[in-house]
């Protein structure tokens, strides 16, 4: 081995000794989504300052907030079905999502329900994403031998079934309505009011109360569900409990800024090898940053490098969807 070599290795492993931590991950990361942030508040603000940092910084708090939801529901459901491939989205949120949006458009028309205002509209497309998941969960989680699988085979059935009611319906739509229903049915961080912002910030405080108070049993029900019931968890509880949780986190997420179907699993996956410990206390803020470090790196990327060519989301959906088949051939193969 050269001299350089041998410099060069030990470099690398001061390297890795800097950041072997999980701790100290944590605070790398911070500061590269702090960084970020900063750039995106900062770059080319032109002369209009107060309406570009307004804009701006409702942006952002979008981008937070789904960040935050994509990444803890994802992380919550796969500890509880104890499966790094499954997320939310196969519950069939997203497309129960896009059957509302598109049976309000069939209905009532391209304005929607005029008397019911954006956050009337907001409330009631959450409730009922809620609502759906909490009649699956109670009727099949816990009135069948708590048979999670049948629940997950009910979900993508469900799924299917929300999506070919909404193309049967899109079908029928005008080309003006039809267009209309096309930029509801993909995810924008830029649309959202601040109403729904706060709306959105005050439900997901709540909930990540109740879940970072959670976090150490949340680290048992990852063991399986025989050692947590060993342990002391009413594991039945437990589960309904985080599996509605995860349910509202979804559930405002898609309300406000659309469906992200592979976000939650591309950060969640990636905090499983960037933590390095497998705690929620280090996985939650991990998945969190990760989701903001994409979003708003994505985001700046898209706006001053490839002059908005494209959608943030489209992007995203791709990178995920291709983790998502890698990972599925790396279990097949092995």
């Amino acid at each position: 081995m050269s001299v350089n070599e041998v410099k060069l290795s030990r470099s690398n492993n001061g390297l890795m000794a800097v950041i072997a931590t999980p701790a100290k991950r944590l605070w790398l990361l911070s500061a590269l989504a702090l960084t970020t942030i900063v750039i995106f508040m900062t770059i080319k603000l032109g002369s209009n300052l107060q309406y570009i940092l307004v804009h701006r910084g409702l942006t952002l708090a979008t981008m937070l907030l789904v960040a935050f939801a994509a990444s803890t529901s994802t992380l919550l459901f796969q500890t509880v079905t104890n499966n790094r491939i499954l997320t939310p989205s196969i519950m069939g949120f997203e497309t129960l999502f896009v059957l509302i949006q598109t049976l309000i458009i069939f209905v009532f028309g391209a304005k929607g329900i005029p008397w019911v205002g954006v956050s009337g509209k907001f409330l009631c497309e959450a409730l009922l994403l809620v609502m759906f998941s909490a009649v699956l969960y109670r009727w099949l989680f816990l009135g069948r031998r708590d048979n999670l699988h049948l629940v997950l085979l009910v979900g993508i059935i469900c799924g299917t079934l929300f999506r070919s009611a909404s193309s049967l319906m899109q079908r029928l739509l005008t080309p003006t309505e039809f267009a209309v229903l096309q930029g509801r049915m993909f995810a924008t961080f830029t649309r959202a009011v601040p109403e729904l912002i706060a709306l959105t910030a005050l439900i997901v405080v709540m909930v990540a109360i109740v879940i970072w108070r959670r976090r150490f049993e949340l680290d048992v029900l990852a063991l399986g569900r025989y050692s947590a019931v060993n342990l002391g968890i009413n594991f039945n509880r437990s589960v309904t409990l985080i599996l509605l949780l995860v349910s509202v986190l979804v559930a405002v997420s898609t309300a406000l800024v659309g469906p992200l179907t592979f976000l939650g699993f591309m950060v969640a996956n990636l905090a499983y090898l960037v933590a390095g410990s497998s705690q929620h206390r280090i996985l939650l803020p991990t998945a969190f940053l990760l989701g903001v470090i994409s979003l708003v790196g994505g985001q700046l990327i898209l706006e001053h490098l490839l002059n908005m060519a494209g959608a943030l989301s489209v992007v995203i959906e791709f990178i995920g969807g291709t983790l998502f088949i890698l990972l599925l051939l790396k279990k097949v193969a092995v």
